[in-house]
């Protein structure tokens, strides 16, 4: 089992629900199963009135969840697209259209589900596991976290809710965070809003002890432990916030390509600011084209309308070809030379990206999402 439930009983008589990613030689990386599992335990925890409070954690102390098992994925898709053309569009692969819906109807379940739900993001929080995180209520970050959206490296954009959380930052950043996958730590954030708590790696095992002896005060109990955790807070880096206005005139541009001219060509002399711009030119141009412009049609969408367009999305390009070949190259033969189907953003056929935003069925899986 990949997924361990509890429900701990507490010091006044109620529970707290517990459910922990247990794949730590795969940094907690996602599976069907285990989405499957969380999904029907917290349906369940839902309607369970003696339980108070729900806590996410990751086995081990390297990541709270790396994403989804995209390796998987690839095994679908590549059995789907079996006999098409290079730039064919396949058949829809019915297990990855099973693991994106049911991966959103989880995380949609965690933003609405009533209860308080606290989400420790230790280590690396990617992908996947960052729709997760960002569901959650209460979400602790510590010294050694480190969160990211590099889906544009495997040709794919932030989903897992990304369309919605990301267009609320600040102007500009959050499409710079999808564009470069870069990586924010502790300090950056929390400034942007999508960490609201850190105690320190050195805390985080007294976190059950005190919950356990007060489950209705679970805002109380975080509150103390950050006061305790304030002087490994102070003086961490935020790099993010230091080029907060660079990106924005950075971003401000009228079309897609000018904006990446403009990252790539930016003259900086430092460290974090050049692994994005790295990552941004390992990027696929198509994948670009798609955050961009998946960025703008959901700007003001509801969550629920964000799951269900993010769902369309991600199975039309599972029955592309792009997707898959960079997951081979990144993940899978680990070559770091995808072959990708247009080699800029100029020559991405708009006709090709038209197809990959039309719905692939007449309704929604996740119509019912309210």
């Amino acid at each position: 089992m990949s997924i361990i439930t509890d429900k701990l009983p507490t010091a006044d008589g109620c529970y707290i629900g517990r459910l922990v990613l247990d794949r730590e030689a795969q940094l907690n990386a996602l599976t069907l199963d285990m989405i499957e599992t969380m999904l029907a335990t917290l349906q369940d925890w839902q309607q369970d009135d003696s339980l108070v409070a729900v806590v996410l954690e990751g086995a081990g102390d390297r990541a709270f969840c790396a994403g989804g098992d995209v390796v998987g994925l690839n095994n679908a898709i590549t059995d789907a697209r079996a006999g098409c053309a290079d730039r064919e569009f396949g058949p829809v692969p019915a297990p990855a259209a099973r693991f994106f819906e049911r991966e959103y109807r989880l995380d949609f379940l965690l933003h609405t589900l009533g209860k308080p739900v606290l989400c420790v993001g230790a280590g690396i929080v990617m992908g996947g596991g960052m729709g997760l995180f960002t569901a959650a209520g209460q979400r602790v970050v510590s010294e050694h976290s480190r969160l990211a959206m590099p889906e544009v490296t495997i040709a794919l954009y932030p989903d897992v809710g990304g369309s919605w959380f990301l267009n609320r930052l600040p102007p500009g950043l959050g499409e710079f965070i999808a564009l470069t996958g870069c990586s924010l730590n502790a300090a950056d954030s929390l400034w942007l809003g999508l960490a609201n708590r850190f105690v320190a790696k050195d805390k985080l095992s007294e976190l059950w002890p005190r919950l356990r002896q007060d489950s209705g005060g679970l805002a109380e109990v975080l509150r103390e432990l950050e006061a305790e955790s304030a002087t490994q807070l102070v003086g961490l880096d935020s790099p993010l916030r230091r080029h907060q206005d660079l990106i924005r005139r950075l971003m401000d541009k009228d079309s897609l390509a000018d904006k990446v001219s403009a990252i790539l060509e930016a003259d900086m002399h430092d460290a974090w600011f050049t692994r994005a711009q790295q990552t941004l030119a390992a990027g696929s141009p198509l994948a670009m084209a798609v955050i961009h412009r998946q960025l703008a049609r959901c700007r003001h969408r509801s969550l629920a309308q964000v799951f269900q367009a993010e769902l369309d999305l991600s199975v039309q390009l599972c029955r592309f070809r792009e997707f898959a070949e960079g997951v081979r190259a990144r993940l899978i033969d680990k070559d770091n030379a995808p072959d990708w189907t247009f080699v800029s953003l100029n020559e991405v056929d708009p006709a090709l990206l038209d197809t990959l935003f039309t719905s692939p069925w007449g309704l929604s899986p996740l119509a019912d999402l309210k």
